[in-house]
């Protein structure tokens, strides 16, 4: 690998630039979205608190239908899937190409999520080996965990990327529009008839439906963005004023229903706004990245940012455990004094992830498969559905009370964080290993 700089001027002129820049920019609005909705202060009784700013601040909630961009990075996915797993079957149309593919595309994802899984489950560990806890501490061993809910999502959509291509290339937007409609199915059976457990299907039909968009952006298929944004936008405006959809696109402590967990076809219908919204500015966003400066920290940023996504909460509660142990006084959240310390707490934990970046960053290098006979597809797929049990098994139960057996609900099974680790660790050996045989 070469410098940003070195990338960026190696840069071919067929790359689609406004591509990084959407990856780079919803990783930072997801980061900079979190660093503002953590809320800790210090009860009367000098307890501390976690809260969310959304719920301390309801009419925030709106600012969720701009900030709440990860369906762009899964339409993103979408798109740079479907022209590496292409260029793979030209390069090698047999058999070993999807275990290739699955590699090829994990590798920058699933390193630095396992070192990531490896240090936040040693540390716990030695935590209360040697009896420490309590207060900011546990909170912290729950919530670092919680954003590795989207590297399973995503993992997913790669595991998913081979069939759904081929019924795409097959059908075009019909594969998109039975999505949609397998979404909205679901929550008819689940709010008009009462049916149990049928919403957790939506957590592959929504995020599916946004990924199938990527492949259709890869072929230039999306000619009218200002009617999908459009659509998108009285969609879910029309079923948050009607329907029994809450205002917030994110999940909000003890709400009974969440647009996020699982998806619901307002947060679909939310997908399609941003994506619409964000095609209608490529033009003049493309214009801009042919500047160089522009160009390097693009590249720059997209090196490092699965790594700072990752490690972005552990800055966050860092800021907060230090004010603590400084007795620096934490404001009521949402008062004026808790505002006036926004841009502080901020450029701290900008600081402390980018040192957490600098030391972690070796781990995200993008990898190349040439991919031969003598893969192994099966087990490919059974490395990736065990990363995919074992990191979603992880966002929920968190690392905390390891040597407990503290579990979580995952669909119909509980979790437990030891058995989430070993999951995620082996599930990651098998992909790696099933890749190394089809590139060799």
């Amino acid at each position: 690998m070469g410098t940003a700089s070195q990338l960026a001027a190696a840069t071919p002129s067929t790359r689609d630039r406004y591509i990084d820049l959407l990856r780079v920019g919803s990783l930072g609005t997801v980061v900079l979205g979190h660093w503002l909705m953590a809320a800790v202060g210090t009860g009367k009784d000098g307890q501390v608190e976690m809260g969310n700013l959304l719920a301390e601040v309801p009419e925030l909630q709106l600012l969720t239908w701009a900030l709440q961009v990860m369906p762009v990075f899964f339409f993103v996915g979408g798109f740079s899937h479907a022209l590496s797993y292409r260029s793979l079957r030209r390069k090698s149309p047999d058999r070993s190409v999807y275990s290739a593919f699955l590699r090829a595309r994990l590798q920058r994802l699933l390193r630095p999520t396992m070192v990531f899984i490896v240090v936040w489950g040693a540390a716990a560990l030695a935590l209360q080996l040697t009896g420490q806890g309590g207060g900011l501490l546990d909170a912290t061993l729950r919530l670092v965990a919680q954003p590795l809910w989207f590297i399973g999502i995503y993992l997913a959509m790669v595991a998913f990327t081979p069939p759904l291509l081929k019924l795409h290339e097959r059908y075009g937007w019909g594969v998109f529009g039975a999505l949609v409609g397998a979404a909205a199915t679901v929550d008819a059976l689940r709010f008009a008839a009462g049916v149990p457990y049928v919403e957790f299907l939506n957590f592959a039909f929504v995020w599916l439906a946004v990924h199938q968009l990527g492949f259709l952006r890869a072929d230039g298929r999306i000619k009218v963005p200002a009617a999908l944004a459009g659509a998108g936008l009285a969609g879910a405006a029309a079923l948050v004023t009607y329907g029994p959809y809450p205002l917030s696109m994110v999940g909000m402590p003890g709400e009974r229903i969440s647009n996020m967990a699982p998806p619901t076809f307002a947060l679909l219908c939310h997908g399609l706004w941003l994506v619409g919204a964000v095609e209608l500015v490529k033009g003049p966003a493309t214009r801009w990245l042919e500047r160089p400066k522009v160009w390097r920290g693009v590249v720059a940023a997209n090196g490092v940012s699965m790594t700072a996504f990752l490690w972005h909460l552990t800055a966050m509660l860092g800021v907060y455990g230090a004010l603590l142990a400084l007795d620096v006084p934490l404001p009521e959240p949402a008062s004026a004094a808790w505002w006036a310390q926004v841009p502080l707490r901020i450029a701290v934990a900008a600081v402390l992830t980018a040192a957490l970046v600098a030391v972690f960053r070796t781990f995200e290098r993008p990898a190349t498969a040439k991919p031969r006979e003598g893969g192994s597809g099966p087990v490919a797929a059974l490395g990736i559905m065990l990363c995919l049990f074992g990191v979603l098994g992880l966002s929920m139960v968190g690392f905390g009370g390891l040597l407990e057996s503290r579990s979580a609900m995952l669909i119909a099974v509980h979790v437990t964080a030891p058995w989430a680790v070993a999951m995620a660790l082996f599930g990651w050996l098998l992909v790696e290993r099933a890749g190394r045989r089809a590139a060799r």
